[in-house]
């Protein structure tokens, strides 16, 4: 099986007539916020591109997350709904809200057709040239130049906005920064732990002989204390797409670069009497699975992405291929590692890579999960005061409903014992997110909006970071491109009552009624039950 075609990043060669492309809107991102904003502001009239940095769009949604990270349906309007009113076109049903990779890709490309969006691939951001408080041109590796009259970055790692010179942070904060709660080191979670005592040394009881792979710390000096901020992010992994078909069923083939070592603290575990890495099987359709990361040890990569953030397009392609030979490597190891016991060996070996999905690279997603990097200061910051109803905004510009949620950042010992740190899953009700998180201060630019890497802290991104609003927010961003293109203004002059009535217009949510739910708190838990994300 040839995995060649999977790849994060490739050098393309400067074309012998580099284009020249101008347009109202440049859309830096086929991210489904880039595709729902592009798609608004087309729908008002603006002129748009999609510049999109991979081969594929419609970013995580079309490759493998099928089981759509939700808190409460009725919180999600305009055309995030019609995306999974579009999956139940698909389906032949009114909505779907798990559904296969190669169904969201249909949906994604189907849609940009009917809308006449064009996108460029492989457009890998070289440049972005700026005046007088303005983004004026973007330049990328293959020599074509972006000019618009403003831009919305929907990438997942923000480097756009990073390029324009726009404030931006990344890591977790200390609760001080913002007199939080449930940001920065997060010691004593319930969640993700290894149950059982697990031996974190070479040789079990020397801590002499070294400690195993996977595990970033090993001194008291460097375990910091509770709510103590750092530059250390969420773990990454492939959202993977997995049958028990025969008929459709590829087995596990060995990666490119396979290392049975990596998984010595899995063995040791399940020998301890737990196993649980492949339990999170969240069904999809026809037999399909969305695998996610589930307990102590599981997909998630913990502490290998720290360079992602302001790494080279170079150095992310290394993260990439080590997420996709981890995460494969892990799933090879333990159908066939002949230590692994027979009973789990069997279980694994039931499922296997299904051949009508990701038919490019090899079957396997395409799109790394990449769950938080950087995001920006603008002139407000949304917190954990906002997700716990502490306080609220009166300029809405769409809700999120998900739980606060951030997985581990890093595996560490604790008194000879392997612990894994920083997972926080803490229920909330539906609240409103501030149009000033999504535009960068006056002063840093005026024709530029971030629906995904938008401005918050750590934890309270744990909770805004799902698709189905990040697609909303894409919207308002489409909304508020289109106002100001309208009236020659700075994004930051947008008036948000003006703003606010063609959100309603489009069947945005802005504000929660506590009625739809009779126990928010009871949904929450019951949506949550099997820790899905």
């Amino acid at each position: 099986m040839s995995f060649s075609n999977l790849k994060y990043y490739e050098p393309v060669a400067v074309l012998e007539v580099p284009r020249e492309i101008e347009r109202d809107l440049i859309v830096y991102g086929a991210t489904p916020a880039g595709i729902t904003a592009a798609i608004q502001a087309k729908k008002m009239g603006l002129s748009v591109v999609i510049a999109e940095f991979s081969r594929n769009i419609g970013g995580i949604t079309a490759s493998g997350l099928g089981a759509t990270d939700l808190g409460a349906k009725e919180a999600v309007g305009g055309l995030s709904r019609e995306f999974y009113k579009r999956l139940g076109d698909y389906y032949g049903v009114e909505e779907q809200w798990t559904f296969e990779p190669k169904a969201a890709q249909y949906v994604f490309k189907t849609w940009l057709e009917e809308n006449d969006i064009e996108v460029f691939y492989r457009q890998h951001l070289k440049a972005v040239v700026t005046a007088e408080g303005e983004i004026k041109e973007l330049t990328m590796e293959d020599g074509t130049t972006y000019r618009g009259s403003y831009f919305i970055d929907a990438s997942y790692e923000g480097d756009l906005l990073a390029k324009a010179g726009v404030s931006y942070t990344v890591g977790r904060e200390a609760n001080a920064t913002y007199k939080e709660k449930y940001n920065g080191i997060f010691f004593g979670t319930p969640h993700h732990m290894f149950e059982r005592w697990v031996d974190p040394y070479v040789i079990e009881g020397e801590p002499d002989s070294g400690i195993l792979p996977g595990i970033t710390e090993s001194s008291k000096e460097t375990l910091g204390y509770q709510g103590q901020g750092d530059k250390r992010i969420q773990a990454y992994n492939f959202r993977i797409c997995l049958t028990k078909d025969e008929e459709n069923k590829i087995s596990f083939p060995k990666p490119p670069k396979y290392d049975p070592e990596r998984y010595i603290l899995l063995l040791r575990y399940i020998e301890a009497g737990v196993w649980d890495a492949m339990n999170l099987h969240t069904m999809l359709i026809n037999g399909k699975t969305d695998l996610n990361n589930y307990g102590g040890f599981s997909t998630d990569h913990i502490g290998a992405n720290y360079g992602w953030p302001e790494g080279s397009y170079e150095e992310r392609e290394e993260i990439f291929q080590d997420h996709f030979n981890y995460n494969l490597g892990m799933l090879y190891f333990l159908a066939n590692d002949e230590r692994v016991p027979q009973y789990v060996r069997d279980e694994v070996s039931e499922w296997g890579l299904p051949k009508d999905e990701f038919l490019e690279t090899g079957h396997w997603p395409h799109q790394l999960y990449i769950r938080e990097v950087r995001r920006m200061v603008s002139d407000y910051v949304m917190t954990d005061h906002n997700c716990l109803g502490y306080t609220t905004v009166e300029d809405s510009i769409g809700l999120a409903s998900y739980q606060m949620d951030s997985h581990h950042t890093r595996r560490v010992i604790i008194d000879g014992r392997s612990y894994n740190e920083g997972d926080v899953e803490i229920p909330i009700s539906p609240y409103p997110i501030s149009y000033r998180s999504i535009r960068p201060k006056m002063e840093d630019c005026k024709n530029l909006l971030v629906p995904v890497c938008i401005s918050s802290s750590h934890i309270a991104f744990g909770s805004i970071r799902m698709e189905p609003v990040f697609m909303i927010l894409g919207q308002s961003a489409g909304i508020a491109a289109a106002l100001a293109h309208k009236n020659g203004s700075s994004v930051q002059e947008v008036e948000y009552t003006v703003l606010k009535s063609e959100l309603l217009k489009v069947g945005q949510v802005l504000e929660w009624d506590d009625s739809i739910e009779d126990d928010p708190i009871a949904r929450m838990e019951a949506t949550f039950g099997k820790e899905t994300l």
